[in-house]
This record gives C-alpha cells, structure tokens and sequence, in this order.
C-alpha cells in the first residue's frame, strides 16, 4: 500500500478481535487501520471457510466465459455477469449501466437521444454492452498490439481469475479529494480496491497437453500451479542496532544511535525487476512511496505538474529518481525503467526527466498518471563489513545482492536470503523510530532479525473455463446454494397430531374415529383443536 501511514500493526498470530480506543488518548491511523484489517480478515476467513477456496452463489454465480471467435479479429472472451469468492474476497463481474440523461432542448424525453451517424441509427445511441469482455474488462488493460496480451491460437487452455487488493489515492482518483478543503491541504483517506483480471493459461504450463483431461483433473492441475504461483519466494531482514546507552529524551535523537535520522519513517522495500537474485532490482522510499505528483501534461521528456510538493521533504529535487505510474501500468503490475529528474522549473511547475515513459505509459489523461518518487540514489549503495560497491544501478533500480547487509540511509539496513526468487510489486514495511534510535523488526531471543516473506502483494487464483475449442469450454467455476430455509409450522410432535387429525377427517378407522357417521362430521377447527390440546397434555405429562 502507498500511502502515508506511520505503520501497520495488524498481526492474525496474535488473534485481536477488536481495537478498543481509550479516553483522553492520542488517535493514530493505524488503530483505525489495524480495526478494518481485524472486520476484513474475520469476515474472509468466515467466507473461505464457508465457501471453499472459490465458488458463487447458485443464480448469481458470476465470471461464466464463453469464446468468442473470428476470421477477421483477435478471439475474446465474454465474461458473464455476477460474484464470486475467491479466497473469501468478493469478485463482481456485473457491469455498470450509464444512466439516461436530462434530454437536449426541443427533443422527447425518450431515452434515445443521439446524433445522426452514430451507432444505432436513426439518431439512437447504440447500446451499452451488458458484460465484460477479455479485451475491456475493468482491470485487466490487455493490449490487442501486444501478442504477449492476445489468447492462445493453441487449444485447449485454461481461463482463470487473478484477484488481488492495491490501494488508491485521490493522485489516481480525484474523486477521493474533498474540493471544499482546498488544492493547498493534502488529500485525505485512501481506499483499498479488489482488483481481478481474466487471464489464460496453457495447457503446457499445467501438465496437461497431451490427452483428454476430465474436470476434476484440471481443478487439480491447476490447484497445484495457483500454490505455486501465490507462494511467496524471497525473504529479507531488517536491522538498526542501537547501542547500550540510549538518550532517554525521547524528543532527542541519541547521537551514538544506529539510526539517525531527524524523523519517524516508514521504510519500503519494494521488488522492482523480478526474477532469480542476478535479475531482480528492488527501490526503497522513507515515506511509504507515498510521495506522488499528479501529471497534467506530457511533452516529451518534460512533465507538467499539478503540484511540485508542499514543502522540502516532499517536492521533487534534481537527481530524484521518479516512476512513471497510471492506473494501467499499475494494474499489469509491470516494472518499466525508472527515470531521473534532470531539470525542475519552478513557475512553470514542470520537470525534465532522463528519458520519456515506456509507450502506453501515461499517454492517457483518463487513467490519471502521476509521478512517483523513489529515495534511493546511485551514490548511496555500499555493502556493510565488505567494503564499497560500485553503486551502478540497473533501469534505475539497486540490483539486488543476497547474503550481506546493504545500507539504505541513517543506519537503516536490509538483509536479502540467499536463494531467492523476486516478483515484481512485493514489498516490506520498516518502521524506523527516533525514541528508539532502531527499526522495529521481529528479532530473536538473541535480538538476531527475523527473515520474512513480503508484506505483499497476496494474489489469489481460481479456474473458469477449459476452453477446448469454440462452444466447447467446460466450467470449472463452483456454487453453492444459500443457508436460509423456509420456517416451519410447527414442531414434529404438532405435525404428528395434524396428520392425524386429517386421517380422522377423512373416515380413516385405523384413528377410531369417535364420530358417528352418520352424525354432522365434525369441522377442521374442532378436531385441530382437539389434536393440540393431545399433544399439550403429552408435552405437560
């Protein structure tokens, strides 16, 4: 999550239902956060247990996909309306319709309006699709340029659901700013999206190119490569040892401290280029990554701004590394060169970068590209006890060096495990405190750092189709029925006596009945009534 918090609490292990506030206390954010993280992990836990691993509720169940195949165009897939569970995290797949707007002057209020020579004719707009497809969906931003985005030209493959969660800001989303506060204050509270994306997957890649799999062996063929592919593969430790002698003065920062600097931070280890340890890059923010500058314009390598920052510790300097990020780049989870600030022109609030963004990289006003500042800077890599490195970067990013502390600033350093494997975006939060002098990282009984798997990001996986061909895709999808039933009647014991009742109704002798026959049979109300006052003197016996 980049946004700026002071730190993350939440911790399952230690098994809190509920953050309590006290009176007369100071309020943090991550209180409030830690009690939303307790609701969301209660209530997907209860839906995974529940649910299963994935499945949709019978009459709703979202995400059904159906090929779309031609001659002319790329193949795409039509993804049905719905919800579904994965994981416990609820997936909706339902297409939002546009509302009927306020009719021009001097035309019926029909909900047609249009122009002549649009799609529908006859001056009608055409209608809006009523599902997502692989090529539109939300999130998914799949290129038709890109044959890396295009289906497989190869049958069977398997069609599955890739969930996870990021946070958004008002520099993604402006509707998340309050106007009435001003464009001076900073924005507010973030939000927290579920993000999912339809995707294939060939048959190779499970095992199952050769032959005629049933379901059940494609469920568990790809159970097998979802564990894999969720399990996080790199870990990394964290440490700013503080000597003996500590200041007490908690407002003052302990001169012989191992971290020394002026301010609380919250430190980011983030993976930039994934792969084995002689691939991978990582980058590291004091602030979170928090740090954003909304984009208004792109002329080559010069960015116009919105703002330059509030104030020093926030504004961008020359020698800044920065990364060009919208809603699309974040959303395919790519790692594109970073860039640095080579010119700042104050009044006209525009920065010349190193270079202009990737292609397709904020070229579209609609996805909100913004800048995001790295701290990092290619002076500050020296390795701790083994003398200094050469400091190069790579695509503007520290290669990653397993084995050996490396520094990142004020005492503050990082520890990779050796044998790992990097995925782009996961991450590590270090809080470093001044009081303390220290990080706070989980230690030992010999205050040794514990080594541990990323904070994020937690990406969840399940199967759709097997799409072997056009109008051949068996689903894979699951649904359950809901809990709820119909309340009865009566207890068995009332049943029992009404069954009864209606037997002696009808002249059944079996009952003996104590009616003659030929008397007035007596009415429904009398003999129900006589039943359940039987089965009360039973029940009082």
């Amino acid at each position: 999550m980049h946004a700026d918090l002071s730190r993350l609490t939440h911790r399952p292990e230690r098994h809190y239902s509920a953050v309590v506030a006290q009176q007369g206390r100071v309020q943090l954010d991550a209180d409030a956060n830690e009690q939303t993280a307790i609701q969301l992990f209660q209530a997907r836990t209860l839906a995974a247990d529940l649910i299963g691993p994935h499945g949709g509720p019978r009459g709703a169940t979202g995400f059904r996909i159906a090929l779309r195949g031609g001659s002319r165009e790329l193949d795409d897939l039509v993804i049905g309306g719905g919800r579904y569970y994965v994981d416990g995290i609820l997936c909706d797949a339902t297409r939002p319709q546009p509302g009927v707007p306020v009719p021009a002057h001097g035309t019926a209020d029909t909900g047609k309006e249009g122009k002549e020579g649009q799609d529908g004719g006859e001056g009608e707009l055409a209608a809006p699709p009523a599902t997502w497809t692989y090529w539109d969906q939300p999130d998914g931003f799949r290129d038709p340029e890109r044959p890396g985005d295009r289906l497989p030209t190869a049958f069977p493959y398997l069609v599955y659901l890739k969930v996870w969660e990021r946070l958004v800001t008002a520099a993604e989303d402006p509707a998340l700013r309050e106007v009435a506060l001003g464009s001076a204050l900073p924005d507010t509270a973030a939000r927290a999206k579920v993000v999912w994306q339809v995707l294939p997957l060939p048959a190779a890649a499970l095992g199952l190119d050769s032959g005629d799999p049933t379901v059940d062996e494609v469920r568990a063929a790809f159970a097998r490569w979802a564990e894999q592919a969720a399990a996080p593969g790199s870990r990394l430790a964290a440490r700013s040892e503080h000597p003996g002698a500590a200041d007490d003065e908690p407002c003052l920062v302990a001169p012989d401290a191992r971290y020394r600097g002026p301010e609380n931070q919250l430190y980011r280890v983030e993976v930039h280029d994934g792969g084995s340890a002689k691939d991978a890059t990582f980058k590291w923010s004091r602030e979170n990554g928090s740090v954003t500058f909304p984009v208004d314009g792109l002329d080559g390598t010069w960015v116009e701004l919105a703002t330059l920052g509030s104030d020093d510790k926030l504004d961008l300097d020359v020698g800044d590394l920065v990364e060009f990020v919208d809603t699309g780049y974040t959303s395919r989870g790519e790692a594109e060169p970073l860039l640095r600030v080579e010119e700042v022109d104050l009044p006209g609030r525009r920065v010349r970068l190193s270079g202009e963004p990737a292609p397709g990289v904020g070229r579209r006003p609609e996805l909100h590209p913004f800048l995001r500042r790295w701290d990092h800077h290619e002076s500050s890599r020296r390795t701790s006890g083994r003398g200094a490195r050469d400091g190069r970067l790579r695509h503007g990013a520290l290669p990653v060096e397993e084995g050996g502390w490396l520094p990142l600033e004020d005492g503050v350093e990082v520890w990779f495990a050796p044998g790992g494997s990097y995925r782009t975006g996961d991450f590590w939060l270090i809080p470093a405190r001044t009081a303390t002098g220290g990080v706070e990282w989980p230690t030992d009984p010999a205050r040794r750092p514990l080594l541990q798997y990323p904070s994020g990001i937690a990406v969840h996986f399940a199967p759709l189709a097997w799409i072997a061909g056009e109008q051949t895709e068996p689903d894979l999808r699951l649904a359950f029925r809901p809990l709820a039933a119909g309340i009865p009647a009566a207890d068995d014991a009332a049943l029992a006596a009404e069954e009864e009742a209606r037997a002696a109704e009808s002249g059944d002798a079996s009952y003996g009945s104590p009616y003659d026959a030929s008397g007035p049979a007596p009415s429904r109300s009398q003999t129900t009534a006589a039943a359940e006052a039987a089965v009360d003197e039973e029940g009082t016996a």
